[in-house]
């Protein structure tokens, strides 16, 4: 059998090739086979995932064996066909591709589908068309829970049994069950098809033994979605002061290093170790990367997460890498982040800067993963609804990044304000390589100037060349409160707290 690097390796080099192939096959107007040798004998394949990403508008590909997650994602208009069974994430982010599976498909198929249709014809896995915005996915046989979760718009028609929670928080769109349905959750009503749907719903299918009954049941949403109310991070770092371990200082005038860099070959430089938040992105005449939903320059990271996978293709290309956000979607397990990764890393180009996020309580497995699958850095995010305080996270980011981390992989906290320089100089002591933030709604230029001159005069202060060689000596903990849950010394006791020495 072989390993998980070999499939991620012949995975991505079928992906490799496959832009030419599509290219020669679209001018002969043919089907472009996986699976089978050039004489037409089938060769099937076996756990191959991320295959076949960002298939183009007349494309048209048919594949056999067993293949992994991710297969056929971010789709922009062709055909696929799969002779086999297929694992999670089928189709997920398909975005006009017309899919088959003839076979069963795992969780989460058709995940975030904004248009197209997918057909499986033998049974699905849990989260099957959840946050769907559109398109139509049809489902012969069984399908697991909570089908159609937090979907605000398109179809689903399953021909077989659904199980629990089908359609929780769905805000829109419709799931139609020729089959057994439980008691629907809060916020979702059950109720029969009327004829005038039942009519379109059919002329919408087509195939003759995909036809709906009139007894067929459906489910919309009823009133409007709550969303609980979290905690929020209670305090910020202004309990933890920068003093200096030598005696030196630098004059005021001196230049200093505070170039961070996100990956090693072909890497993209911070001037200073902060990447600002910018959702909707920001003007080319702001010379400095940044963190964007939309609208990417060739210098920012693009995060790719529940509420814009459709979009991924398109994005991925525009920018200078891509930040996954787990916590958004269901649970990724090790094959299905490689799957994602095998089919975004194929559409961005090998330079690519790769990052993940998670909540900061998941660090130790955010970073493992991180580690294990290659990426260039993990951020924690500090505001993940845990409460847990600025100081606190401290030595839960930074002891896993010591014991996770390698070289080619930084750690990176996601603050909730926008970080002063004082917080920069802080989160580099505590072996936290660049900060994230949200910048401020105007003149974000400057406030990135006022923290680079900030903390040029800390470092100088400190008698330091380099924001490389801040550590944890650097710094002080100014209450008791602080040094209990950081681990800092405290200032004028000049230790850590004794239960920090409990074993």
């Amino acid at each position: 059998m072989a390993s998980i690097d070999e499939v991620v390796a012949s995975s991505m080099s079928i992906n490799s090739r496959l832009p030419a192939q599509l290219e020669k096959a679209l001018e002969r107007n043919i089907v472009l086979r996986i699976g089978w040798t050039t004489q037409g004998e089938p060769v099937p394949k076996d756990g191959e995932l991320g295959l076949c990403p960002n298939l183009p508008d007349g494309s048209k590909v048919r594949s056999l064996g067993n293949l992994g997650p991710f297969t056929a994602a971010f789709g922009q208009g062709g055909t696929y066909t799969h002779q086999g069974d297929v694992g999670s994430y089928l189709g997920a982010g398909n975005n006009g591709n017309r899919i088959t599976c003839e076979r069963n498909a795992g969780a989460c198929a058709g995940f975030g589908q904004k248009s197209g249709r997918i057909t499986i014809l033998d049974g699905v896995g849990d989260d099957a068309g959840a946050k769907m915005s559109g398109g139509l996915l049809i489902v012969r046989g069984d399908a697991g829970i909570r089908i159609g979760g937090g979907m605000s718009g398109g179809d689903i028609v399953v021909h077989g049994d659904v199980g629990g929670d089908p359609g929780a928080g769905m805000t829109g769109g419709r799931i139609i069950i020729n089959g057994r349905c439980p008691s629907p959750p809060p916020g979702v009503l059950l109720r029969t098809l009327e004829k005038t749907e039942v009519t379109k719903i059919n002329k919408l299918l087509g195939e003759d033994d995909l036809q709906i009954p009139a007894d067929a049941v459906c489910l919309v949403p009823e009133g409007d979605v709550t969303e609980g109310i979290m905690a929020s991070c209670r305090e910020d770092l202004s309990g933890i002061s920068l003093i200096p371990t030598t005696s030196n200082h630098n004059p005021s005038y001196s230049t200093c290093d505070t170039v961070s860099l996100i990956g090693d070959e072909d890497a993209l430089a911070l001037p200073i170790p902060l990447l600002p938040y910018v959702p909707k992105g920001v003007e080319d005449d702001l010379f400095h990367p940044c963190l964007v939903r939309e609208n990417p320059r060739d210098c920012d990271i693009v995060i790719i997460d529940a509420d814009n996978i459709a979009e991924a293709a398109k994005l991925v290309q525009l920018a200078a890498g891509f930040a996954i956000d787990m916590d958004s979607m269901p649970r990724l397990d090790g094959a299905s982040i490689d799957g994602m990764l095998v089919a975004l890393r194929c559409i961005a180009g090998p330079i690519a800067k790769v990052l993940m996020i998670r909540g900061v309580g998941q660090s130790v497995s955010l970073h493992s993963d991180a580690q294990h699958h290659g990426s260039n850095a993990a951020i924690s995010v500090l505001n993940d609804g845990s409460g847990i305080s600025a100081a606190a996270a401290l030595p839960m980011v930074g002891r896993s990044a010591s014991s996770n981390l390698e070289d080619d992989c930084q750690a990176s906290m996601w603050l909730p304000w926008s970080a002063t320089s004082e917080d920069l100089a802080i989160l580099c002591a505590s072996n936290i390589a660049f900060t994230i933030c949200p910048a401020p709604d105007e003149n974000i230029a400057g406030w990135i100037a006022q923290v680079t001159a900030g903390l040029s005069a800390h470092l100088n202060r400190l008698g330091l060349a380099s924001i490389d060689s801040l550590t944890r000596a650097n710094l002080r903990a100014c209450d008791q409160d602080t040094a209990a849950v950081s681990g800092l010394r405290l200032a004028g006791y000049d230790r850590p707290m004794p239960h920090w020495f409990a074993r």
